[in-house]
């Protein structure tokens, strides 16, 4: 098939029957738009579906197109996301967003879910205590970046050994730690939201490094951030090659 029928076969399985909102009105728009990203960005790489749309996910939240963000939580529901893991992808974001933004996407989820009869909340999914969160959080940490993580904790002035002791306790225990999602998917989705985010360079490639020792490779990372592109634009999608080609150097 080419990139016509294969748009029209990818959005009538995310979408159902919708034309799209700009087939009435911006029709050439619509038509870029769905040969794009349907036709062309969902079959780049060996990336599932649902992954797909749970990368887009996040960066419609990270960047607060609200809106569209509603109606990908729909397409993935419509291709079997469950509730559940819509909701940590989006949890995933508050360590990076901060809880407004966080809590925006999650407002305008909870429509989608109650459009849908979906009952809230979903299933829990933490799985650590006031008295574990800063120990298991610090492990998983530590599996992902290695003993730098003891350096970072050593080297961080007094006045400011607190903000480390929230990014292993927050970011790594209240986040990381949760069930549903794994390791592997939560660093990719990582990797995308800093991506989207912008001017993250030192932590995109900080995360390049997360997401090998977790086993994504670099054409894992690559169909990613190419799955960002058509919602974050060419602008950060190259920033972010960069960034993955600076740590994982091309074969001459």
């Amino acid at each position: 098939m080419d990139r016509i029928e294969l748009s029209k076969k990818k959005f009538e399985e995310l979408f159902g029957q919708h034309t799209g909102p700009l087939a009435e009105t911006d029709p050439d728009l619509q038509e870029m738009l769905n040969r794009f990203i349907f036709g062309e960005v969902f079959y780049q790489g060996d990336l599932s579906d649902k992954l797909r749309e749970l990368i887009t996910i996040v960066v419609l939240t990270t960047n607060q197109t609200l809106e569209q963000l509603q109606a990908h939580v729909f397409a993935a529901l419509n291709i079997g996301v469950s509730p559940v893991e819509i909701k940590e992808a989006i949890y995933q974001c508050a360590p990076y967003l901060g809880f407004p933004k966080t809590l925006n996407a999650i407002n305008r989820t909870n429509e989608v879910f109650k459009a849908a009869n979906i009952s809230l909340p979903v299933e829990g999914q933490k799985t650590v205590t006031e008295k574990t969160r800063f120990d298991d959080g610090l492990k998983v940490q530590k599996s992902i970046f290695g003993e730098i993580i003891d350096k970072m904790h050593e080297m961080a002035p007094k006045n400011q050994k607190h903000i480390q002791n929230y990014l292993s306790a927050f970011c790594f225990g209240d986040i990381y730690t949760r069930g549903t999602l794994d390791l592997k998917n939560r660093e990719l989705l990582t990797l995308c939201i800093l991506s989207a985010l912008g001017g993250c360079e030192s932590q995109v490639k900080s995360h390049v490094n997360g997401n090998l020792s977790v086993g994504n490779d670099k054409n894992t990372m690559l169909t990613a951030v190419t799955q960002c592109l058509p919602y974050m634009g060419f602008p950060r999608t190259l920033n972010a090659l960069a960034c993955i080609n600076e740590v994982i150097q091309e074969n001459k």
